[in-house]
């Protein structure tokens, strides 16, 4: 109890102290903040544009790609595959036949908002059941594209980031020209980074012929994945591979993740060196500040360990400050933020928005933490071996 007692009373007389420290200890805090700010901003981009595409799909809904193929972009479906595919058992019937839509997938470069150049914008081509396999699909704008004319309708974020997609313009790709009739929501989903239009039009403006890239096909049930995978596997006419929506999404995201990841870390790491220089800078001149005030609370007998513990909490709490206030700004900066990237197993760009969730926040927190442990605990040590008789001559 006693070298509890002694611990309580060192370190409240050490951040009651802080005030006569601003300076130095204002530059520990901004050294962290910055660093906490940057960490949680490049994280958010990962979080975005995972939940954007992991936001993405119905588990009653199934892809067919081509047997290997891993993106809508390298697989290719002839018509009678696509055909077969929209018979096989497992699918939702309705009065107007099957909801499976075999699609097209094209990519066009438009230019973007924020810089004028082009790039990859996804184009989709449906078929008449399309919007059967999407119930969360609505118009919020304008109409729906009719059937068998260069209408296009495109998606809330693609109307966000790229020029000329409001609705009535046009613009022209391929050897055709488009209309924009309408914009569509998606629950935030990376479909509304698309934009879509009639297959059998899209099929001659880029010589496709009777091909598709893939079929979406709604399921009876969750369940029905594995009757509807089995029948197409073992149809000697398909050379095909089947994975639920969600999944094929999830799938997606996983390059430009791990890409954010590697960066994002490399950074953190070495901006968190410099924060912990700062901080071992800061604590220094604590101790120094403090010199006699520790001479001469050994003298009176307090031992080495509370004279560290309080120099730790003291590290430790500028830290959670600086931690607090970067993590405030990075939400405050960053979280919503709209923007999109290339998606590199599609080629394509996503719109997605940067997400500062909780768990990046707490994560930056113990970051800024371990950053102050770290900058402290030499400056601890020092205090702790500072010779009494040598620090009381300054008396």
């Amino acid at each position: 109890m006693n070298w509890i007692s002694q611990t309580i009373a060192v370190t409240g007389v050490t951040l009651r102290s802080i005030g006569q420290r601003l300076g130095s200890s204002a530059v520990a805090v901004v050294g962290i903040a910055g660093v906490v700010i940057v960490f949680t901003a490049v994280f958010s981009i990962a979080e975005g544009f995972r939940a954007a595409m992991r936001g993405t799909g119905d588990p009653q809904t199934a892809i067919v790609l081509r047997s290997g193929s891993d993106t809508e972009m390298t697989s290719g479906l002839s018509g009678d595959s696509a055909r077969l595919i929209t018979e096989a058992p497992g699918i939702e019937q309705g009065p107007d036949g099957p909801h499976a839509s075999p699609e097209l997938f094209v990519i066009v470069g438009h230019p973007m908002k924020r810089t004028g150049r082009d790039a990859n914008v996804p184009l989709r081509g449906l078929s008449p059941a399309a919007l059967k396999v999407r119930p969360a699909f609505r118009i919020v704008e304008g109409r729906m594209f009719q059937t068998g004319t260069n209408e296009i309708v495109v998606g809330r974020a693609a109307s966000q980031q790229f020029n000329n997609l409001s609705v009535g313009s046009t613009v022209r790709w391929g050897e055709s020209s488009w209309q924009v009739v309408g914009m569509f929501d998606a629950g935030g989903s990376v479909a509304e980074s698309e934009i879509w239009c009639d297959a059998r039009v899209l099929q001659p403006a880029y010589r496709r012929g009777n091909s598709y890239q893939s079929v979406y096909a709604r399921l009876q049930s969750a369940d029905s994945l594995q009757q509807f995978k089995d029948a197409l596997t073992s149809d000697p006419r398909l050379n095909v591979t089947v994975i639920r929506e969600p999944d094929y999404y999830a799938q997606q995201s996983e390059v430009l993740q791990l890409i954010i990841t590697r960066i994002g870390y490399a950074i953190a790491v070495l901006m968190g060196l410099g924060a912990i220089f700062g901080a071992v800078n800061t604590m220094y001149s604590a101790v120094a500040a403090r010199t006699r005030e520790i001479a001469t609370l050994r003298a009176l007998g307090f031992s080495s360990g509370p004279v560290v513990v309080s120099v730790l909490v003291e590290a430790v709490m500028l830290s959670l400050l600086g931690g607090l206030i970067g993590g405030g700004l990075a939400w405050a900066a960053f979280d919503g933020y709209q923007t999109a990237t290339m998606n590199w197993q599609s080629f394509s760009q996503v719109a997605f928005a940067f997400a500062v969730t909780p768990a990046l926040l707490l994560q930056g927190l113990i970051y800024a933490v371990i950053m102050g442990l770290v900058g402290g605990l030499l400056p601890a040590i020092r205090a702790a071996r500072l010779p009494v008789v040598t620090a009381l001559r300054q008396l």
